[in-house]
C-alpha cells in the first residue's frame, strides 16, 4: 500500500491496464464493422497491421484474446503469423513500460519485508514454471502479467521464451473460434460454448496447480 501511494504514475499504470483492456473490448464489440473495410491482401498492408495490433495489446489497449478472436474472424489463418508476432513485440512494450514504473519495486519490498528476499530472488533465477502457467492462465490478463513479470525483475528473454508456448493454447482457440464464425457478433458468442469453457476451465486449472506447485516447491529449476 505504501508503495503505490508514493508512486502516483505506477498507481495510474496498474489501473490502466486492469481496467482499459476491457474498455477496448466493449468499443471495438461495437465499432468492429470499421475492421470490414480493412484490406489486408499487400506485405505492407501485414507489416502495418503487425505494428498497430502490438501498440493495442502492448499499450493495453485490447486483450489478447479478443484481439485474436477479431483477427480470426475479419483476417483468417493468413494474419496468425502476423499476430504472433504482434504478440511478441507487444510482450517487449508492456514488459518496457511495466519495468519503467516498476523499476524499485523489489527494492521497497525487500526493506519492509526482508524475509521474501531469498524466497523471491531463487524463484525468479529459475522462472519458467511461474512464466508458462501464468501465461496459460485464461484469468490473468496479458497486460497485467507483463506488469508482474517486469516489477518482479524477470528476464524480457526467459518472459519470451516460457510464455510463448503458454499464451498459443487460448490464442489459437479464441483466433479458430473467430473464424468459423458467420458474424462477428456470433464470434463473440461462441467462446461461450460447452467444449470452449471445458477447454478454458482446463486451462485454469493447470495455471493454478503450476503456479502453486512452482512457489511451493523448495528447489526450483528452469
Amino acid at each position: 500500500g505504501s508503495y503505490f501511494r508514493s508512486h502516483s504514475i505506477t498507481t495510474l499504470g496498474w489501473i490502466w491496464v486492469s481496467i482499459v483492456p476491457l474498455l477496448g473490448s466493449l468499443l471495438l464489440s461495437t465499432q468492429y464493422q470499421q475492421l470490414e473495410q480493412l484490406n489486408v491482401t499487400g506485405i505492407w498492408e501485414q507489416v502495418g497491421l503487425t505494428l498497430i495490433l502490438a501498440l493495442l495489446v502492448g499499450l493495453a489497449f485490447l486483450p489478447t484474446t479478443f484481439t485474436a478472436l477479431a483477427s480470426g474472424f475479419f483476417w483468417g489463418w493468413a494474419l496468425f503469423p502476423h499476430l504472433v508476432i504482434a504478440y511478441l513485440l507487444a510482450n517487449v512494450l508492456g514488459y518496457s513500460l511495466g519495468k519503467w514504473l516498476n523499476a524499485d519495486f523489489r527494492t521497497i519490498l525487500y526493506a519492509r519485508q526482508p524475509s521474501l528476499k531469498e524466497q523471491i530472488e531463487k524463484r525468479i533465477e529459475q522462472p519458467a514454471g511461474l512464466v508458462f502457467f501464468v501465461r496459460i492462465s485464461p484469468v490473468i490478463p496479458f497486460a497485467i502479467s507483463n506488469f508482474l513479470f517486469a516489477s518482479l525483475g524477470i528476464p524480457l528473454s526467459k518472459i519470451i521464451r516460457f510464455g510463448l508456448p503458454g499464451m498459443l493454447p487460448r490464442t489459437i482457440l479464441a483466433f479458430a473460434s473467430g473464424m468459423a464464425a458467420q458474424s462477428f457478433l456470433e464470434a463473440q458468442a461462441s467462446l461461450k460454448d460447452p467444449q470452449d469453457w471445458l477447454i478454458l476451465g482446463l486451462l485454469l486449472v493447470g495455471s493454478i496447480w503450476g503456479i502453486w506447485h512452482f512457489w511451493n516447491k523448495k528447489n526450483p529449476k528452469s
